[in-house]
């Protein structure tokens, strides 16, 4: 079944010219093929308002609860350098078991792609979370973007541990 869907997806990649790819943009993460990211490390999201070029967005990136292994102090999300949209700190919450926490500070940094989410306590372990990130300006160009999601636990040693990717198609 696997090489099935394989030669489906190439040959449809050939006779129309376009990637073979179910995009993820409204209700789930959708299916990619050859992201690069294993499974296992692919975080579920969602795109409020269709992931189109040049738009206003509202991103909903979910923590399933058993990515949660330990309590989080902060939240940091990396996108790559071609990704040229734009974010307002202002606009950014985090939601757990879907009800809003509250923040004491984000911090964008364009320049290193990098946002910064502390919450004013520690998010406990085992968790649903959802990092809501509102009035996104999406690229003016498409494109597959992959977010990463890397925690800090209170108390640790001061190193980012990864716990998934997003894996965002604007189109």
């Amino acid at each position: 079944m696997r090489r099935l869907l394989s030669v489906l997806a190439l040959t449809g990649c050939v006779l129309t010219g376009l990637p073979a790819m179910v995009s993820a943009q409204s209700g789930g993460q959708g299916f990619v093929l050859f992201s690069g990211v294993k499974r296992e490390n692919q975080l579920p999201f969602r795109l409020d308002f269709g992931g189109q070029t040049n738009s206003t967005d509202r991103y909903i990136l979910r923590i399933p609860a058993d990515k949660m292994k330990l309590a989080v102090a902060q939240f940091a999300v990396t996108y790559p350098n071609y990704y040229k949209g734009s974010f307002d700190p202002k606009k950014i919450e985090v939601r757990v078991r879907d009800k809003k926490v509250a923040i004491s500070e984000v911090k964008w940094n364009k320049e290193s792609g990098l946002i910064e989410i502390f919450p004013a306590e520690p998010v406990p372990a085992g968790s649903r979370v959802e990092l809501v990130l509102s009035n996104v300006r999406n690229p003016a160009f498409g494109g597959t973007y992959y977010f990463n999601c890397q925690i800090l636990s209170p108390g640790d040693v001061p190193l980012l541990r990864y716990i998934g990717s997003w894996i965002l198609t604007i189109s």
